[in-house]
């Protein structure tokens, strides 16, 4: 099975309309695990994951989910929240919609190509894309692990949040969770990173 096949255009254009509608199909799940069953086959290299970063890379709104990995029923989301990735940073946060964020999280990533997953890193807090970091109260930083990096997670006997990478497309974007939850965004025309995080534009244009 290769991403030009059949099937799995099958699945993705499934997959890309219940993601521009915001509305789970009965036959969703079945269309994430061709991707999930068949991942060594599509993605058999460097090359391949590679170019799966980069159909990955923009501005997403969080729009299905199943929540822990035990369920298999997609349900909507009913608040915006978005995610932001690009060549350095991921960020995510909730707002009215994409001009008026009203909390973002933003961080480094580590790609850990070979398993199709994205460790997530945050460093900073924006409220109304103005940088709140130093002016967050320390506990709230340290429950949030602000500033931590996988061997801190490492030392305290536990994982860094992480997210694993299932397709993507123009259109939408699929990955597991650390609960073994699998969510659904669907790509948002418009960039949102002035908007969540002022002035800071990254290197890559969306």
């Amino acid at each position: 099975m290769s991403i030009t096949s059949p099937e799995f255009k099958t699945a993705m254009d499934k997959i890309d309309k219940c993601s521009t509608e915001g509305i789970p199909s009965d036959d969703l799940y079945d269309a994430v695990r061709v991707f999930d069953r068949n991942a060594i086959k599509l993605y058999p290299n460097e090359e391949t994951k590679q170019e799966l970063w980069k159909r990955a890379y923009g501005s997403w709104k969080l729009v299905l989910a199943t929540g822990g990995g035990k369920y298999t029923t997609f349900k909507s989301v009913p608040i915006f929240a978005f995610a932001m990735l690009d060549e350095k940073n991921f960020g995510n946060g909730v707002g009215l919609n994409e001009s008026n964020i009203f909390l973002s999280l933003l961080g480094p990533h580590e790609l850990v190509t070979r398993r199709r997953q994205m460790i997530i890193n945050i460093d900073d807090i924006y409220i109304g894309s103005k940088q709140v970091t130093d002016f967050t109260p320390s506990f709230i930083r340290t429950g949030m692990g602000l500033k931590k990096r996988p061997i801190d997670y490492k030392n305290d006997g536990s994982r860094p949040p992480a997210f694993t990478f299932i397709a993507a497309s123009e259109m939408s974007l699929v990955a597991r969770g650390g609960s073994g939850g699998i969510a659904i965004w669907t790509r948002l025309m418009k960039d949102i990173r002035p908007a969540a995080y002022g002035s800071y534009k990254g290197e890559s244009k969306f």
